[in-house]
């Protein structure tokens, strides 16, 4: 603990449900080419298209009803059940939304679905994966990657904690992927710069997920300096390191 305030990493996707029911980055900033978010979203849509479609880790479920006039059927999958409840009360006719954990057994029957995806969701949902979807099908997933946001720990120590060792997320998913013993699969780093446009997004960004009260803290006790920081990079916004690996898999 630091300036009396809990080190955390960025995705607090429990608290954030428990709080607001839905999944979503409110800072602002300018992502360039490539996005590794927009390549995966583009490929997900190709791949979905009249098909029955599992999406894995689905949050508030909005990609999933945004998927939904390409698809057949779309089942969104999410242990927290506020965010359960915000999709359903928005849902299409054809998406549903299930309440469970990847770490249990999948509620899905043998070959229910055509494809699957995973769109920042839990790696430990890979293995039922090659259970559930038919033979053939594909498998998508999207995961923060080992430098995602690398810059923020060393510009702001006392905000951000440092990353795990190098490369253990990407050996984490590796290993899921030998574990479901996957037909044949592949993973792609897709890295480029996400600039911050203010100091308060970087506050935002530090608080993604936590109580308001946490927000209030950190503007009194350290927005000066983080505005000093701030200053003395671009013009145009802080750039931090946005990376994501992108998973390509056959059943």
């Amino acid at each position: 603990m630091q300036n009396g305030l809990n080190l955390i990493h960025l995705n607090g996707t429990t608290s954030l449900g428990k709080q607001q029911g839905e999944y979503a980055y409110s800072w602002s900033s300018t992502i360039l080419k490539p996005n590794g978010e927009k390549v995966f979203d583009q490929e997900v849509r190709k791949m979905i298209v009249s098909k029955k479609v599992l999406d894995v880790g689905c949050g508030h479920g909005e990609f999933a009803i945004n998927c939904s006039s390409l698809a057949k059927e779309v089942v969104g999958f999410d242990v927290t059940n506020l965010f359960i409840e915000h999709g359903n009360r928005k849902k299409p006719e054809n998406v549903s939304f299930i309440q469970g954990s990847t770490k249990e057994e999948l509620p899905f029957s043998e070959d229910q679905f055509d494809c699957a995806y995973i769109r920042k969701g839990p790696t430990s949902g890979y293995p039922a994966l090659t259970q559930t979807v038919k033979k053939g099908g594909a498998v998508l997933g999207l995961h923060p990657g080992d430098n995602m946001d690398k810059e923020l720990p060393i510009l702001f120590p006392n905000l951000f904690q440092a990353k795990l060792p190098k490369d253990s997320t990407l050996k984490a998913i590796e290993k899921r992927l030998i574990t479901a013993n996957f037909d044949k699969w592949e993973i792609e780093t897709v890295s480029n710069i996400e600039k911050l446009h203010s100091p308060m997004d970087v506050i935002i960004k530090r608080c993604f997920g936590q109580h308001p009260n946490i927000m209030q803290k950190i503007i009194n006790e350290n927005l000066d300096e983080i505005t000093e920081i701030f200053a003395s990079n671009d013009e145009d916004g802080l750039p931090i390191t946005n990376s994501y690996y992108i998973v390509r898999a056959t059943v």
